[in-house]
């Protein structure tokens, strides 16, 4: 199982890029893989080829129209775990114990 973190933008297509990134995301929601959209990036979790799959459509939507694209990208790879995404923050706040404000 793969948990990516991922942040796609052009460069040199203004001061704001929602309409860019809601292009994106559009793909995300459609492609069925989980996913959580954050204020920085979008977290997806998957098998490897599931996920980079639709990081790869992400790409060729952003580049039909745009000269120069920037991404950071993060993975963590964990055999035999499904459902890390929300896994992982339930075992942190049970260290913590309580609820953080997430």
């Amino acid at each position: 199982m793969v948990l990516l973190e991922f942040a796609m933008s052009p460069s040199g297509e203004g001061e704001s890029l929602s309409r860019h990134v809601a292009r994106i995301l559009d793909i995300i929601d459609r492609s069925g893989v989980t996913y959580q959209l954050t204020a920085m990036g979008t977290i997806l979790e998957g098998d490897w080829d599931e996920v980079m799959g639709v990081v790869g459509e992400c790409f060729r939507e952003l580049q039909k129209d745009c000269r120069r694209i920037s991404m950071n990208l993060k993975m963590d790879y964990r055999a035999g775990i499904e459902s890390r995404l929300h896994g992982k923050v339930d075992a942190v706040e049970g260290h913590v114990g309580r609820k953080l404000r997430t």
